[in-house]
């Protein structure tokens, strides 16, 4: 049974998601516990609303590199929870999980160190693949926004597996294929197939704390200012 002060302070994190301003939001979650706003982002990974979803997830991106920076461990304990998500064994499908895992590897190199190559396996077959199609991409998005801030950290597996995504029938997992490579600035357009150049699918890319929609055809002719769909 959820406390009363759970609840409120639940609701309160929600509003604070539904801030328009990026900085005002940051600044009013970091006024509650650590130990109390990490569970509520992890239930807004949840949210029907897609924009509070995203926006939880650079929340928690946020929180858990600032952990970090006071207490290693106590930030390794929320991604070893993210990686509990993803296992069949938690019983759950770990919706937002991926993304939120990049986003705390983007800001906080010590964190990547150890768990970036986590992270890549959860696109190989012959790692820790995550099957669920609805899941993948969300890996994609993660992955993208790590190599955001680490590009070269892009391995020669992990890049041909980008590539491939690049052949999927889901348009959003292209578009998020095209993102990442375009963040690990390796995405070159004489090696991507021809309908990628011309692909006028239409999806949503959350950017600076909002979602912009774009063609793949667009995100593949601006590829040469990198890092645009960090």
């Amino acid at each position: 049974m959820t406390k009363p002060y759970g609840r409120k302070t639940k609701k309160k994190v929600g509003e604070i998601l539904l801030e328009p301003c990026q900085e005002t939001a940051m600044e009013k979650l970091e006024l509650i516990a650590d130990e109390q706003l990490v569970g509520h982002l992890f239930s807004h990974f949840y949210h029907k609303n897609e924009l509070i979803k995203f926006r939880s997830i650079t929340a928690m991106g946020q929180l858990g590199s600032r952990v970090g920076q006071k207490n290693m461990e106590k930030a390794r304990i929320i991604l070893r929870r993210i990686m509990w998500n993803l296992n069949d064994e938690s019983g759950g499908i770990g919706w937002g999980s991926p993304e939120a895992m990049g986003e705390i590897l983007y800001q906080s190199p010590e964190l990547a160190l150890e768990f970036k190559s986590i992270l890549f396996s959860y696109l190989d077959p012959e790692g820790n693949y995550i099957e669920h199609e609805a899941l993948q991409r969300g890996v994609l998005w993660g992955i993208g926004t790590y190599l955001a801030s680490s590009p070269s950290d892009l391995n020669k597996k992990t890049q041909g597996l980008l590539y491939g995504y690049l052949h999927s029938f889901d348009p959003i997992k292209r578009g998020y294929a095209v993102r990442a490579l375009i963040n690990a600035k390796c995405f070159d357009c004489s090696l991507v197939p021809e309908y990628i150049i011309t692909d006028n699918n239409q999806i949503d890319i959350f950017v600076n704390w909002n979602f912009i929609a774009t063609r793949i055809s667009n995100m593949a002719l601006t590829c040469e200012n990198n890092k645009i769909f960090a």
